[in-house]
């Protein structure tokens, strides 16, 4: 039970910064609110539960649990940018531009997860090291870095 109320209480201090920086960035307030609703479902609860907070998140079997979780969380969820990409019976990937309701809701997140973990708000420094694995379509990458301050290469600097 007392990982059941750890867990509750880091999703409610998430959900509790998302719903500000989303009010910040113009996210509709219904949105705002549901943001992450799915994470209470059984299916992504309780593998979260096991590999964030259980005696034995290191296993082979809790990993493999957890990854079919986040697959569905982000399938779920319109904000995550692995929900606009497409991957090609070639292999291939297409990233789609996403519609602007769903980048701020993004951005809310980043910022929301940074203040629920650690205190921090800072994308751009969470966002910086791992910019070349988030695939995102050029103008989803240039309202997103444009919002936070970025100041690096961009894709034309290529």
């Amino acid at each position: 039970m007392r990982k059941h109320l750890a867990y509750l209480k880091y999703v409610a201090r998430h959900k509790w910064y998302v719903f500000h920086a989303c009010l910040e960035l113009g996210v509709p307030l219904w949105q705002a609110l549901i943001h992450d609703w799915h994470k209470f479902l059984p299916d992504e609860w309780l593998p979260y539960l096991d590999y964030f907070y259980g005696d034995d998140g290191d296993s082979a079997a809790v990993r493999a649990r957890f990854s079919v979780a986040w697959l569905k969380h982000q399938n779920r969820a319109p904000h995550h940018w692995q929900y606009w990409v497409r991957i090609n019976d070639d292999g291939t990937e297409d990233a789609i531009a996403m519609p602007d309701r769903y980048r701020r809701e993004m951005l809310a997140d980043w910022r929301g997860a940074g203040l629920a973990i650690d205190g921090e708000a800072d994308t751009l420094s969470w966002y910086t090291p791992r910019r070349d694995g988030i695939r995102l379509h050029p103008e989803t990458r240039v309202w997103l870095e444009r919002e936070m301050g970025y100041e690096g290469p961009t894709e034309s600097d290529g």
